[in-house]
């Protein structure tokens, strides 16, 4: 930085040297994105399948009646889940500056806002569980809330952990916290606790994460109210918790929509296939949000052309990632929804086709509602979602009466493609983040989708009537069609080498 300041702003030599200054910035700052990545995945993995594990035992112990009063009560803790902590952790991520001089301030913001946020809830409970249709939920509902108290106690050491690229510690603390969840969730539900042992659990397991989050973050807990540094941090985290909102009406509007136009049976049906279109963002995407926001904010305080050289890197290979799974999801849906829930659920696999490309979308969308963060442009996030969901709800109504859950998938694929990518790339634009070059890095994904798509098709006809074996088949070929597009062919020779060399040569 100090290189950089002291420099001539406008020589002949300065130009030259800042694209390599830039990949270099990239490249390190990468690195540890890299690393972190690795960590969040990998803690995802583990949570999703603990999960799955614990609510099977807890499936055996517990009545249906108690699934769905803790259904409720969680409910009501993710309506506030999103404007929890005042946006403060995006903004302790983002800030620009040392964070002993803000972390004062930002816990006193976090905390209040959640306690204020809690002590709503504690006392409309009792409304919301009777508007739910069950009282008893009142309580759990209380418990369960509190442990947003617990994200607001710990809000800005967790954001320092993501800012420093230390997700390892984070995830850590996690599966500890996860551990205890389980323990204590199981034994309450086999003393005869009901709902309460959800509730119970997770407050047990977050305050533990919360504990060894605080233990990791290594900052000095300090309490104080600067007003200057309360604005900046409001001003920025405030509109955020807005988009987030309307985030979660993108999240849910379908689900309400076609409940109330075609009934319980159908919503069935178009819920499976949402569901299944929510592995990637849910595994692959979190893991993502949790480092590209630290990132890129980074990047952007850096240096704006290292910001714009990250996205430009960042969009195919997410698109890389993602689109295969997406073909996979579009071609062989039948497949891919009998294989997994049978044949009565078969009617899921038309939604599943369009809502697949929701879900690249989806994944495409929230990077750049990362970039515009770090940024500081939560404004702009703001218009994004609101553009998006105020096209997305006659959308479903009209698909919904016109064509049922297949029309309300169409509905959403549609406003999803002609008005969420345009208005994302508007507002990186204005943004001031340079996308020309995307578009020929784009080429090779694409290419490789529909190739893909055009081979799954094909042998899907040939391998007709067994599940399995198409998406072995189909599945497993168009993969590699799409690989052998996409990858450039001097990693693949490489890739090929490695192997070769862990061949014994007897054996060859």
């Amino acid at each position: 930085m100090e290189d950089r300041q002291g420099a001539e702003p406008a020589t002949a030599d300065a130009d030259p040297a800042e694209p390599a200054a830039a990949t270099s910035q990239v490249g390190e700052i990468g690195r540890q994105a890299g690393r972190g990545l690795r960590w969040s995945l990998l803690g995802n993995l583990v949570m999703k399948a603990g999960s799955f594990a614990m609510s099977l035992v807890l499936a055996r112990l517990l009545v249906p009646e108690d699934f769905g009063v803790f259904a409720i009560a969680l409910a009501a803790s993710q309506m506030v889940i999103h404007i929890n902590d005042a946006g403060i952790i995006a903004a302790t991520v983002q800030w620009r500056g040392r964070l002993e001089e803000m972390a004062p301030t930002a816990t006193v913001v976090a905390i209040t806002s959640s306690g204020v946020l809690y002590g709503i809830f504690w006392m409309i409970a009792p409304y919301f569980a009777q508007l739910s249709g069950s009282e008893e939920a009142t309580w759990v509902i209380r418990v369960l809330a509190a442990t947003n108290v617990v994200y607001g106690l710990t809000a800005v050491r967790s954001a320092a952990l993501l800012r420093r690229f230390e997700q390892d510690k984070l995830t850590k603390a996690n599966l500890v916290g996860f551990l205890v969840n389980a323990t204590v969730s199981i034994s309450l539900a086999a003393g005869g606790a009901g709902a309460f042992s959800f509730a119970w659990g997770q407050l047990a397991g977050a305050s533990v994460t919360g504990v060894l989050v605080v233990a990791f973050a290594r900052l000095r807990i300090r309490f104080g109210l600067d007003r200057a540094v309360a604005r900046r941090l409001l001003v920025f985290g405030l509109p955020l918790c807005v988009s987030l909102g309307i985030e979660g009406v993108l999240l849910n509007a379908d689900s309400v929509i076609v409940g109330n136009a075609l009934g319980p049976t159908l919503l069935g049906l178009y819920l499976l296939a949402f569901n299944i279109s929510s592995w990637v963002p849910g595994l692959i995407g979190t893991a993502v949000r949790y480092v590209a926001l630290p990132s890129f904010s980074r990047l952007a305080e850096e240096d704006p052309k290292s910001l714009s050289l990250g996205v430009q890197r960042a969009v195919p290979l997410l698109l890389s990632i993602v689109l295969p799974i997406a073909v996979v999801m579009g071609t062989l849906a039948p497949a891919l929804v009998v294989f997994l829930y049978g044949e009565r659920w078969a009617p899921s696999a038309e939604v599943l086709r369009f809502l697949a490309i929701v879900m690249t979308v989806r994944m495409l969308t929230a990077l750049a509602f990362d970039v515009l963060a770090s940024l500081g442009a939560t404004k702009a996030t703001v218009w994004l979602n609101l553009g998006w969901a105020v096209a997305l709800v006659p959308a479903l109504t009209t698909g919904a009466r016109v064509d049922g859950i297949r029309g309300a998938a169409i509905g959403h694929a549609v406003v999803a493609v002609l008005v969420a990518l345009p208005l994302a790339t508007l507002a990186l634009h204005r943004a001031g983040v340079v996308l020309a070059p995307i578009a020929s890095a784009l080429v090779r994904p694409l290419l490789g989708g529909v190739l893909a798509a055009a081979v799954m098709t094909s042998l899907a006809q040939v391998v007709h009537g067994v599940p399995l074996v198409q998406l072995c088949v189909a599945g497993g070929t168009g993969l590699l069609a799409f690989i052998l597009v996409v990858v450039p062919q001097a990693v693949l020779r490489q890739l090929g080498g490695r192997v070769t060399e862990l061949i014994p040569a007897r054996s060859r």
